[in-house]
């Protein structure tokens, strides 16, 4: 069945084969926060708070390290291609008692020993929030100078615990900042938190890291803030632009009418990188797992459009507390390689050639066409040379592993 999908590809001028080496090189950052429901391993870790919240109480959910690595390992085992692993600050693995501003390199050493032992680059992200210094939904741009020192120091830290990675595992490691930081209600006066912000960002981002690809993350609200964002799209857009950083786009927050889709080749104008968070919205910023919808199919189509995949890097960022996770896992990551193998799979040649040549009759029915060719084909091809099946039994495998270990935790 490959051998026809093949030939029916190559009548379109499309190689299967190089479409099939392309695709296992193109890492893809998996979210550790699906495993344990972003609760991480503090002493006294606390519930999710500052603008964001995960429902559900769906049973085995990661209890400590060992388990999430676990996890991870096995949900791993069916996926296929480059993999890297996005961590949170929180999830720190240290014997010690240690608040956020105190962290170090040496706490995540057990997840580089686990990165260097299963082929993974490593993710970093500051975590501002679930915290009692995230005062009144406020972090970096709050009014209480200790407030701000207390974040300063700790996404400092986090940019070291990066640098850390970067020189490790011998790859770059993206520094993601995302702060909730807001009012509940319009606010008198916009700009004094902004410039707050902006001076503790320069603070920040005041010494080079090698290695460390350094983001902000804006949104459009988020629970209790929502009326006004004081790291808006605009705010960060800008800083970045001028600060030598990267504005990391979130397929989840914009506004329900906005798309990032459309958004990578504008900023691929300027940038020579983007960092990348594809997660489901329903509505809002809900992060749902990644379905292979019309958007990701999009996202990935102007990544490759664009000649794009090393310079789009793709992470996810979603955690469902009511389904099984490691199936959240597989499944939320598949259907982003499925978007871009079928990305990888259309003549774009011809498509943007019928643009430039105004020929729009050609370009309507050609993309059309393309749509009904048999990419599962390549699909099943690939999960094959990857030593996978080629069927729905990955399945079977996770309801065992459901009944033998995760039915277990209490």
């Amino acid at each position: 069945m490959y051998q026809d999908a093949k030939e029916r590809y190559s009548r379109y001028g499309v190689d299967t084969e190089a479409v099939l080496e392309k695709i296992r090189n193109i890492p893809i950052s998996i979210n550790c926060w699906q495993g344990d429901d972003v609760i991480g391993f503090e002493k006294g870790a606390r519930a999710l708070s500052g603008g964001i919240q995960t429902t559900g109480n769906y049973p085995g959910r990661a209890r400590n390290a060992a388990e999430l690595m676990d996890d991870f390992r096995f949900a791993s085992s069916f996926i296929p291609g480059a993999k890297r692993l996005n961590l949170h600050a929180s999830y720190l693995i240290s014997d010690k008692e240690k608040d956020r501003n105190e962290i170090e390199p040496e706490d995540y050493r057990a997840w580089v020993d686990f990165a260097k032992a299963n082929g993974l680059g490593l993710d970093f992200n500051p975590t501002c929030f679930s915290h009692p210094m995230v005062v009144n939904n406020l972090t970096l741009s709050s009014p209480h100078r200790e407030v701000r020192e207390f974040w300063i120091e700790h996404c400092r830290r986090s940019r070291q615990v990066a640098a850390y990675f970067a020189k490790e595992l011998g790859t770059y490691s993206v520094c993601n900042l995302w702060i909730p930081d807001g009012f509940k209600d319009t606010p008198a006066d916009r700009i004094t938190p902004r410039l707050r912000l902006k001076e503790a960002l320069d603070e920040i981002y005041a010494e080079k890291l090698e290695g460390v690809i350094d983001s902000v993350e804006s949104k459009v609200f988020g629970i209790g803030v929502e009326s006004f964002t004081v790291g808006s799209s605009e705010f960060y857009l800008a800083y970045a632009a001028t600060h030598g950083i990267y504005q990391l786009l979130d397929s989840g927050h914009y506004h329900p009418t906005e798309v990032i889709s459309e958004k990578l080749s504008a900023l691929l104008c300027f940038f020579d990188r983007i960092p990348l968070h594809v997660t489901r919205s329903v509505r809002w910023d809900s992060d749902h797992v990644v379905r292979l919808d019309d958007e990701i199919r999009e996202i990935a189509k102007e990544i490759v459009r664009n000649d794009a995949t090393d310079k789009v890097l793709v992470g996810l960022d979603f955690f469902d507390a009511s389904i099984n996770r490691l199936v959240a896992w597989i499944t939320g990551t598949r259907n982003m390689q499925k978007a871009l193998l079928m990305a990888l799979l259309e003549d774009n040649r011809t498509m943007k050639a019928d643009q430039e040549n105004e020929d729009y009759t050609h370009l309507l029915a050609y993309s059309e066409e393309m749509k009904t060719l048999p990419w599962s084909e390549v699909w099943d091809e690939y999960l094959r040379r990857e030593g996978l099946r080629d069927d729905f039994s990955w399945f079977d495998e996770i309801r065992k592993y459901e009944r033998d270990v995760l039915s277990k935790r209490g």
